[in-house]
């Protein structure tokens, strides 16, 4: 069972992915450490009416993007995984290229070394090529691109349930076994 995951959010839009994965990691008693860039504070209040307080107040600990000498920047640092939920394609750049210039880029690149579980919920739309090429640079570094797509063969009936669905299989693909996606029954 996963027990310890590191959280980041950027300011892409989209936060509520990142919220309701602190939401469901409290409530499945996942232990959670946040980093947050200041874009991703600006754009929690932005879509969420969120202050940093508040947000930080959703994780077990939460650290400021520009502590490079925090805890979860070092490898020995025992962590199952990594979301970065939503990630910027700023955020995806630095990934793809090694360039730990803050603590929520750091704890990534660290993610990838160790060999654990990073997934990252890009959002934009559309891609142009380096979107893409810095996505395949990820996924051939061990990544997992996660596009919050939704998905609707289950007929959701508000936006609520949209992205609880996402977050629970993005839950699961981290390996948290009390994730509970709704899987496909066929016809």
């Amino acid at each position: 069972m996963t027990a310890r995951l590191v959280v980041g959010i950027t300011g892409a839009t989209g936060a509520i992915y990142g919220v309701r994965l602190l939401q469901r990691l409290r409530q499945l008693e996942v232990e959670t450490h946040l980093v947050v860039t200041p874009a991703g504070v600006l754009n929690v209040h932005h879509e969420l009416g969120l202050d940093r307080a508040t947000l930080e107040g959703l994780a077990a600990r939460a650290y400021h993007p520009g502590d490079v000498g925090a805890a979860i920047a070092s490898g020995s640092f025992q962590a199952d995984g990594m979301l970065v939920a939503p990630c910027s394609m700023k955020t995806l750049a630095a990934v793809a290229h090694g360039l730990c210039d803050n603590l929520l880029t750091r704890a990534a690149d660290v993610t990838l070394k160790e060999r654990r579980r990073l997934l990252m919920m890009v959002r934009e739309t559309p891609l142009h090529l380096a979107h893409l090429r810095n996505m395949t640079a990820v996924t051939e570094m061990g990544g997992v691109i996660f596009p919050p797509l939704p998905a609707f063969y289950h007929r959701p009936q508000s936006i609520d349930e949209l992205v609880d669905e996402t977050v629970e299989r993005a839950l699961a693909l981290m390996g948290v076994r009390q994730a509970a996606p709704r899987p496909w029954q066929g016809l």
